[in-house]
């Protein structure tokens, strides 16, 4: 089946810059939390679960890593931690239960809230910048294709930020399949790809993999 409108493959180009919030202890983390830009909620969450695939330990949101790693406080950072990104598709609901985890931390632990952590909080921004990669897919073996040469940047783009952009629980790649090429079950199944266990490069090879089955059906 060929598309009615193709499939562009792009990479973000991005820059990361301290923004003017900092937090020197949990009280000052849910302040910074509250007052902090989007780009800043989007830089620890979005854009930290991809840094993490390269890691070996570890949480995968920043706010989650340093309760644990400068405030010692587990309980909280398994809290955060807990947060999948993928049910958000949109920054004010996930700033606000941030917000709210670590506020009704502090408030049931008012000592250990004003703690001086071990090491500051700077609260950063990652400004994007969307960049064509000059390759476009009209079916799904042109997909299929494509997808081998993406870097990570690429699949982070089109896998786990565009839910943001789209304001949706799906990912690029999903949302093609199933509008152009009438794919559903295959979109459903790329977009139950748990990004927290796999890396980038599994996650690829799983929808690789996915897309061979349906290519040879």
């Amino acid at each position: 089946m060929r598309a009615k409108e193709p499939f562009v493959f792009s990479t973000a180009s991005s820059v990361v810059r301290i923004g003017n919030e900092s937090a020197a202890c949990l009280t000052e983390l849910e302040h910074g939390i509250t007052q902090c830009s989007d780009a800043s909620i989007f830089h620890h969450t979005f854009q930290s679960l991809g840094h993490h695939h390269f890691l070996q330990e570890g949480f995968s949101n920043d706010f989650a890593q340093w309760a644990l790693a400068a405030c010692n406080r587990p309980m909280l950072a398994e809290r955060l931690a807990s947060i999948d990104i993928r049910d958000y598709v949109n920054l004010a609901d996930l700033r606000n239960d941030l917000r709210q985890m670590v506020g009704e931390y502090c408030k049931e632990n008012p000592r250990e809230a004003s703690q001086g952590a071990f090491e500051i909080f700077y609260f950063c921004e990652t400004i994007e910048e969307t960049v064509p990669l000059g390759r476009e897919a009209w079916t799904l073996k042109e997909f299929h294709d494509g997808l081998g040469g993406l870097s990570h940047a690429a699949i982070q783009f089109h896998l786990l930020t565009s839910r943001l952009r789209l304001h949706l629980q799906t990912s690029d790649f999903s949302r093609w399949i199933s509008k152009e090429l009438g794919c559903k079950s295959l979109a459903l199944k790329i977009d139950q790809i748990d990004l927290y266990t796999n890396t980038l490069d599994s996650a690829r090879d799983s929808i690789v993999r996915l897309v061979e089955l349906e290519l040879g059906r």
